[in-house]
């Protein structure tokens, strides 16, 4: 079973994202879950998601305690928040930035930020994320990202969120 932690902040889109990928995971054929941890979280504050994906049935109801990915959305939280506590060694982080990283673990950053400012007109950072975990993971097809945006999101935002995940996707250096 792989099991992903997203860190973000309330209103980036972290919660939307884990449920885009569990979605993308089914639509590819395989088992999913995805779910928040909540609190008294407001726009701004940490928050977590959580994804599990596996070609069996999960039967586990957990928090994701010992991620294999780690999506960022807000490399702000690198000083806030212990992003890495509980992440295997084998662990592969991907976050938004525009610097390379001096985590000690197998990391790739994207700058989600500007690939949002220029597609969506605002710093929601969540789908253009799903581009990247797709191109480093290769655990979820993009064909299946995107159905999964298109059922979720009207035709419109839909499209700008579609061209999102796939400039992300393009420049996700691997």
């Amino acid at each position: 079973m792989i099991e992903i932690r997203i860190h973000g902040r309330g209103g980036q889109g972290a919660v939307t994202a884990s449920e885009l990928l569990a979605v993308s995971a089914f639509k590819d054929g395989k088992f999913s879950q995805a779910f928040p941890s909540f609190g008294p979280e407001r726009t701004g504050a940490p928050v977590e998601a959580y994804c599990r994906i596996d070609n069996q049935f999960i039967s586990i109801r957990t928090h994701v305690y010992e991620p294999d990915y780690l999506l960022v959305l807000d490399e702000s939280l690198l000083s806030v928040v212990d992003i890495t506590k509980g992440l295997k060694k084998s662990g592969v982080i991907i976050i938004n930035s525009e610097k390379k990283s001096s985590l000690k673990f197998k990391t790739y950053t994207i700058n989600a930020t500007k690939i949002a400012l220029d597609i969506l007109g605002k710093p929601i950072v969540n789908t253009a994320m799903l581009g990247a975990f797709a191109k480093a993971s290769r655990l979820v097809s993009l064909k299946s990202i995107e159905e999964a945006i298109k059922e979720r999101f009207p035709a419109e935002l839909a499209k700008k969120n579609i061209e999102a995940i796939k400039r992300a996707y393009d420049e996700t250096k691997i």
